[in-house]
């Protein structure tokens, strides 16, 4: 009778060991079933409590930029996309119907189409620009803005070195959220370089008389 207790008490021993050993293996597979689902949804929520992520750029910057900050750092944008040449940068900050003033006796330009070939075909005659801007003003007035601010133009004009000193104000108004040219008017000093023979042109004829005004 006790040899029959020890052989049921084994058996019952072995069964526990199998659905110990099978309870294990399900929990196992369960959690690796449920661990990405969990995960994902982890994710979804890391997402959803994510900030939105925006440009920094003069319209839609990571901290807000008062109207004349936005308009400072427009100019700023602008003078680097022309002395890269960058025309498609450009164009972003002009008006479709901008009126353009350069420095010399000669007819207002009317639109940014007719602009941009003007500019054009000054940019081929010029290398190696820098123009720099200083004693800035700007004035907001609701969604008009005008600035006015002087400049100093370097570079080499058809191989020969030659410099400018200016004064632009320009006219803006804010569409949307983005400020931009309506009117641009540029007035030159012309200034000859050491070395350069006094009264020789800043510009050399046939190309736009202004550089513009940035």
């Amino acid at each position: 009778m006790a040899e029959v207790r020890t052989i049921l008490f084994n058996d019952w021993r072995k069964t526990l060991r199998l659905a110990m050993a099978l309870f294990a293996t399900l929990a196992i597979g369960l959690a690796l079933a449920t661990a990405p689902a969990a995960q994902g949804q982890n994710n979804k929520k890391k997402k959803k409590n994510e900030p939105p992520k925006v440009n920094n750029d003069n319209a839609n910057p990571v901290v807000p930029l008062t109207d004349e900050q936005q308009i400072d750092y427009m100019l700023s944008e602008y003078l680097g996309a022309w002395q890269l040449g960058d025309t498609e940068r450009m164009h972003k900050f002009y008006s479709e119907d901008v009126s353009v003033v350069n420095g010399g006796w000669a007819a207002p330009v009317i639109g940014w189409t007719n602009f941009l070939a003007l500019y054009e075909q000054q940019k081929l005659h010029i290398q190696r620009v820098r123009l720099d801007r200083m004693n800035t003003y700007i004035k907001v007035n609701g969604t008009t803005a005008w600035t006015c601010y002087q400049w100093e133009f370097d570079a080499l004009v058809d191989d020969t070195p030659t410099s400018a000193r200016g004064q632009t104000t320009l006219v803006l108004v804010k569409r949307d959220t983005r400020w931009l040219i309506v009117h641009d008017h540029t007035s030159v000093i012309q200034t000859a370089k050491q070395g350069q023979p006094a009264g020789t042109p800043a510009t050399p004829a046939g190309t736009a008389s202004k550089p513009p005004s940035r």
